[in-house]
Order: structure tokens, then sequence, then C-alpha cells
């Protein structure tokens, strides 16, 4: 008895080798993010946050009625100075430069998009790539991240800190 094998219809072997490499290579720079330009990376937790620091805000002080509407973060107390503290929920990281000054920043790191996790030695850290941002301005102290954190907008009124 001869058998004999018909090759099969349908893609050949390299088509489906090629769209299984593609397929799992979008999976892997969906998982890691985007890169540098991607604008989706570093989400404004605030609405409006690179609006918010272009109209002077996020420098604290007290303005009147937006810390009415705002989200309660902290008490002053609660930000050392030359630190700061990571608020997860809120994506946000608040920081006191020099003594009384409280500044917000976006806590979502503009390198590929992950949490920052902690505040240390005027800077503010990453720990995915190990990017550090300076407290004092959220510009880049160290990469592979090349843009500064967005400022968020917060009010200090008293004691007590808000996100805007």
């Amino acid at each position: 008895m001869t058998v004999s094998f018909q090759p099969a219809s349908g893609p050949a072997r390299r088509t489906v080798v090629a769209a299984a490499g593609a397929a799992g290579l979008a999976v892997a720079l969906t998982a890691c993010g985007g890169s540098d330009d991607d604008a989706s990376a570093a989400p404004a937790p605030s609405g409006g946050a690179a609006d918010d620091a272009a109209n002077g805000g996020g420098t604290g002080g007290s303005s009147g009625g937006d810390a009415a509407g705002g989200t309660p973060l902290a008490s002053t107390a609660d930000i050392p100075e030359g630190g700061g503290k990571v608020f997860a929920d809120q994506k946000v990281v608040v920081v006191q430069p020099s003594a009384g000054e409280f500044k917000a920043y976006s806590a979502t790191c503009t390198h590929q998009g992950c949490a920052v996790k902690s505040v240390s030695d005027g800077l503010i850290n990453c720990p995915c790539h190990n990017s550090n941002f300076s407290v004092t301005d959220g510009s880049v102290s160290s990469g592979p991240a090349t843009k500064p954190l967005p400022e968020v907008r917060i009010t200090v009124d008293g004691d007590s800190i808000t996100l805007a």
C-alpha cells in the first residue's frame, strides 16, 4: 500500500511564523508602554496639568475656592523638606523643595508610563528603568526619561494640601 501526502492548502509556514512573531512583538511593546514621544505615557492626573502649570498653578499657596472642590491629599507636616510623598491612588507626587514651598507632579514616569515610587535626596525616583526627576521643577536628573514630570495643580490652605 502506497500512501501519498497532498500539500494542505492555506498559508505558507513562513507566513504563519512571521505573523506569530509580529503578534508577540505587539504584545511586548504594549506591555512595556510606548516611547518617550507617546502622549499617553503621562496622563494628567488633574485633567489638565500642563494647562494648570502654564497658568501658574501647582506652586502651593492659598487660592480661595479651589480647595473646596479639590481632593484632600495631606497635611503639610506629612511632606518632608527636600523630599515628598507619592499618592498612588491619585497618581500624583507632592514635594517640598524648600521650607514652605509645595509642588506636585504627575506620578507617571515620562519614559514608559511606570509609576514613580519614592522621593529621596531631592529626587523623585522611578523604579522601572531608574529615571530620576528633580523635586524643584520635575526636570529629568537622570534618564532614560527625556521629558520632565508634568506639574499638577495643588492648593495649600493652612496646613492642608489639596489636589485642585
